[in-house]
């Protein structure tokens, strides 16, 4: 199934609006350092979910949330504005948290390297416990057997 192209468009322009208003005109001492990752509309044009991330503590994500939530009425108006629709799409904010799960992946591969490393050191010096080749060979006929 394809995307449609023009909501496509759509959520490109309202990721570059959002990401201006929040740099210029919302000036809430709440929002922290926020960065607009994703814009997601539907189909029909008529919703928006904006995908966002904050640098810092979980205090300034919610902070950040109150702040975002409450400019929500003018950020719509503005995209409005900006882009020409007959009817606005509605605005909801979604903190993004990819980031949190790459951090969670990139802990579980360096733990795996350093189980890797361990495992690695154990294995320098162990002999195998029966002989050193267990698999069975044929046997190989000598010109006395025949």
């Amino acid at each position: 199934m394809t995307e449609n192209p023009r909501a496509g468009r759509l959520a490109e322009r309202i990721q570059q609006i959002v990401a201006r208003l929040l740099e210029s005109r919302i000036k809430d001492p709440r929002l922290g350092f926020v960065t607009i990752t994703d814009v997601k509309v539907t189909g029909d044009c008529q919703h928006a979910s904006i995908f966002y991330t904050v640098l810092g503590s979980e205090e300034d994500r919610a902070g950040s949330a109150a702040a975002l939530a409450s400019a929500r009425g003018l950020i719509r108006s503005e995209v409005g504005k900006q882009t020409g629709l007959r009817l606005t799409p509605t605005i909801d904010f979604h903190l993004d948290s990819v980031p949190e799960e790459a951090q969670h992946l990139a802990d579980a591969l360096a733990e795996a390297r350093v189980r890797d490393a361990e495992l690695a050191e154990l294995r320098r010096g162990a002999t195998p416990a029966g002989d050193a080749d267990p698999y069975k060979k044929p046997h190989e006929r000598s010109d006395d057997d025949e």
